[in-house]
């Protein structure tokens, strides 16, 4: 099925090695106008050619990073490795997404905000992501657990008590605490 979302505008420009280019919309959706100017990818597989998600202003998407459903990338943000932004999510400002971090829902990453992944960890081998939340002061996410840092080493309690996988978690909870810096509430 053809791209009939966006379109490379022929500009291209070098970031950490990784040739980009610069995107256009060849439509309108959501809150993104025909002929609106984009932000920068490596190529169709760092921005879904369906629904509403965007790329927009100097933000950049490579490596296997993906960016899809409603979700948008604005400002000088960066998203790569092999990070998704999906779902409703925004990653705006100075914000850096990577490794095999995921940000999605309503997350919103801003500023000079720095989100942590871990992975793969525990007996499910799924990642860890971290970053400073506005309600929470910092979420810790993964696999289908979503809350604070007491939350999450009491479910490894319950879960693993003090087994491999339970220092595996703890251990990058304290690497991340060191990293990721608490957002004050609003």
């Amino acid at each position: 099925m053809a791209n009939t979302k966006y379109e490379f505008t022929g500009e291209t420009k070098e970031d950490f090695g990784v040739t980009l280019k610069r995107i256009r919309a060849l439509t309108s959706f959501g809150a993104v106008a025909k002929g609106e100017l984009g932000g920068w990818i490596e190529g169709e597989a760092s921005l879904s050619t369906t629904g509403a998600a965007w790329v927009s202003g100097a933000a950049r998407v490579f490596g296997e990073a993906q960016v899809f459903g409603e979700a948008r990338v604005s400002g000088e943000a960066l998203v790569s490795g092999a990070a998704w932004v999906f779902g409703e999510a925004r990653v705006s400002g100075a914000a850096r997404v990577s490794g095999e971090a995921q940000v999605f829902g309503e997350a919103q990453v801003s500023g000079e905000a720095d989100l942590f992944a871990a992975g793969p960890l525990g007996s499910r081998r799924s990642t860890l992501t971290i970053h400073a939340d506005a309600e929470l002061g910092i979420r810790f996410t993964t696999g289908c657990f979503s809350g604070t840092e007491f939350q999450l080493k009491e479910s490894i309690q319950k879960t693993h008590g003090d087994n491999e996988y339970a220092r595996q978690y703890r251990a990058a909870i304290d690497l991340a605490l060191m990293i990721v810096k608490a957002k004050a509430a609003a």
